[in-house]
């Protein structure tokens, strides 16, 4: 198939290997932003394809990861109301908040269900006039304008019953915050290519510019992800720092520019909280004024919720690339895919539960510690 076999191609990735190993003359730490991408790495073991002189650290990319514990609280308060139905993506059924999950919500009887677009919600809601219908919105720039067009096309039809809890994050402002951080050294970020096709890489220049740090716009097979680690250590080596476009057939410098219209015309720009991160200054999407009777948090009341973060879970240094999976006490323990403590152990792209899925168990704990847990 085009644009899959030829990117699996086992005789272009030993030679992408091979030039990576002959070029690379220095150490260099190079980020992947993300979960996708994270999941090829470990699902493909590519790291062990590539000299000792290079980390790949995990950063922030998956949307399920990053969903703070305030808005997960928010979505199962929303969830108890009379004649509520609630709706999300799958994986966010299973995102732990501060006391229990939305999958738990819904055994204690919660109205819940679950949709792959929020035009589905939009039906919902005209199919059940005497039910208020709340699209639980999560994600980066790749699934805002979906989210965008089912506010559109519910004005259009007049519904009332039909409003969004909107969770969706931006990922430069999240770029810049860890390029600034003291506690993780990243010479070269491998940037989310779905989200540049939507977004283009425009708004990259300038962060490579002012922080010196190369920036491959990557996609998602072992053949891409590889590239976009050679194009990276090529200009660290040649001491250059460039936004560079290795996923082409997908990504244009500029973008969706019909998918940013809508979206803009949503949304406006507000600060966010991310998982285990915090407050992020411009990191996230809210509702415009001409739209804010489909904001369920108004609807509700909840603008502000008690919430607290579990102490046994690190997902704020996971998500920062400050720790791997396996360096938490709980990981492959108390924490798994079954009973997952955080976020990025619930879903695919997730890094622990990459490494879960993918990386071998046996270095991360001895025999006698399997079998107590078998």
């Amino acid at each position: 198939m085009k644009f899959i076999d030829e990117y699996r191609n086992a005789k272009h990735t030993e030679k992408l290997a091979i030039e990576i190993k002959r070029i690379t003359k220095h150490r260099w730490q190079i980020m992947e932003i993300c979960g996708g991408q994270t999941l090829t790495i470990l699902k493909y073991k590519l790291e062990e394809l590539l000299p000792k002189q290079i980390t790949l650290i995990h950063g922030p990319g998956c949307p399920v990861c990053v969903t703070a514990t305030d808005f997960i609280d928010k979505a199962i308060t929303i969830a108890f109301n009379d004649n509520v139905i609630l709706t999300s993506y799958g994986d966010m059924l299973r995102v732990p908040g501060s006391k229990y999950n939305l999958l738990y919500a819904r055994t204690l009887g919660a109205n819940l269900r679950i949709v792959y677009s929020p035009i589905e919600s939009v039906k919902l809601a005209q199919k059940n006039p005497d039910k208020k219908i709340v699209f639980f919105a999560i994600g980066f720039e790749t699934t805002a304008p979906a989210t965008a067009s089912s506010v559109i096309e519910a004005k259009r039809l007049g519904l009332k019953n039909y409003s969004i809890l909107c969770a969706h994050v931006l990922v430069p402002p999240a770029i810049e915050l860890l390029l600034q951080s003291q506690l993780t050294k990243i010479n070269a970020i491998l940037a989310a290519g779905h989200v540049c096709t939507v977004m283009g890489y425009k708004e990259y220049l300038p962060i490579a510019k002012k922080y010196k740090v190369p920036i491959v716009v990557t996609g998602f097979e072992p053949n891409d992800i590889l590239l976009g680690i050679l194009m990276a250590i090529r200009q660290l080596e040649e001491g250059r720092y460039e936004v560079e476009n290795q996923y082409s057939r997908a990504v244009k410098e500029n973008g969706n520019l019909n998918a940013q219209k809508i979206m803009y015309e949503v949304f406006e720009i507000t600060d966010c909280n991310w998982r285990g991160i915090g407050l992020i200054k411009n990191s996230g999407l809210k509702l415009k004024k001409e739209y804010l009777d489909f904001d369920a948090e108004k609807i509700f009341h909840i603008d502000t919720i008690e919430t607290y973060q579990r102490n046994e879970c690190i997902a704020g240094l996971i998500l920062q690339g400050i720790k791997k999976p396996y360096e938490c006490s709980q990981f492959y323990k108390k924490c798994n895919p079954d009973n997952p403590l955080g976020a990025p152990m619930v879903s695919s792209e997730g890094a622990c539960s990459a490494y879960y899925r993918y990386n071998s168990i046996n270095k991360f704990i001895n025999k006698d510690e399997r079998q107590i847990q078998h």
